[in-house]
């Protein structure tokens, strides 16, 4: 009985198993590759069942909307002619990968002699990038008692870097109050922004401040910068506020001297600077005995 049902069984898939022998099919060892920039990458495609002799393969890039072909025609097409080749007749192989080439990439086999002719299987390339310098901002003196922000940002690195801030070569915790060493300072760092913030900088806060982004890849060091802490003046800043009101006052009193003195009126023109007004023609003016009193003769005989 036991012999018959599985005869049974076998009758039955057996046309599912034709089906599928019929049918070509891909596998692929890793669908989401990660490797490091400048570093070889492996896609592995490869066919686990087809009647076909010779399939057609093909390989193309997925960016969005956009589809360019890598392996076409029997040949590496565009910028993977001189770096990438087949391996194992399906699988690609890019050499000297660098970060444009992270991305969606399809493996395409067209099998005429299969019932199903087509399949395809698509491969997702991460490629990491090691930090590069990060360009750190530090202020170089700030008066005790008031806030400061030091700044660190890298761009280039994948994944996305965190950071960490040293004070002479002294790795900072997180939270100033974290650590019974720096409980005198007030300070927080933030590893995803690289900010170095300090709510009221003490004197004790001085020092070379250096800043180290890292990732799954590689870490980078920005050049130390000299922090100063110094007391403020309260005592010259008044004296200076003095004195400058002193000159004011000053300048303002002498002005009103000079004022009263006169040293300001305008004596181009008095009594003495009269103009005598041009004599129309055909006429004499007379000067009298009394002052400023003319009369005319007309110079025409009738």
């Amino acid at each position: 009985m036991a012999l018959r049902r599985r005869a049974l069984l076998l009758l039955l898939l057996l046309p599912m198993f034709r089906y599928r022998s019929l049918a070509v099919e891909l596998f692929s060892t890793d669908l989401n590759p990660v490797v490091q920039e400048f570093y070889r990458a492996e896609l592995s495609c490869i066919i686990t069942s087809t009647k076909t002799v010779n399939p057609r393969i093909e390989w193309k890039k997925i960016a969005g909307k956009d589809t360019s072909y890598v392996y076409f025609d029997h040949k590496m097409q565009g910028d993977w002619v001189d770096r990438a080749e087949l391996h194992g007749r399906t699988s690609l192989i890019i050499h000297n990968v660098t970060r444009a080439d992270k991305g969606i990439y399809r493996c395409e086999v067209a099998a005429p002699e299969d019932t199903h002719i087509g399949a395809e299987i698509n491969i997702n390339l991460t490629v990491h990038v090691k930090p590069v310098a990060p360009k750190c901002r530090v202020p170089q003196s700030v008066p005790v008692g008031k806030s400061a922000t030091l700044h660190c940002q890298e761009k280039e690195g994948f994944p996305e870097p965190t950071y960490k801030w040293y004070r002479n070569g002294e790795t900072l915790p997180l939270d100033s109050k974290a650590s019974s060493k720096f409980q005198n300072s007030s300070f927080t760092v933030n590893t995803k922004t690289g900010t170095l913030v300090f709510s009221e900088v003490q004197k004790g806060d001085t020092g070379r401040y250096t800043c180290r982004a890292t990732n799954a890849v590689g870490d980078a060091w920005c050049e130390e910068m000299e922090m100063e802490v110094y007391d403020l003046n309260i005592a010259g800043i008044v004296g200076g506020v003095m004195v400058v009101i002193a000159v004011l006052l000053l300048t303002t009193v002498g002005i009103c001297c000079a004022y009263r003195k006169g040293l300001f009126v305008n004596n181009k023109q008095n009594g003495n600077s009269y103009k005598t007004p041009a004599k129309p023609d055909g006429v004499n003016y007379i000067r009298t005995n009394e002052e400023g009193d003319f009369r005319h003769k007309s110079s025409f005989v009738i």
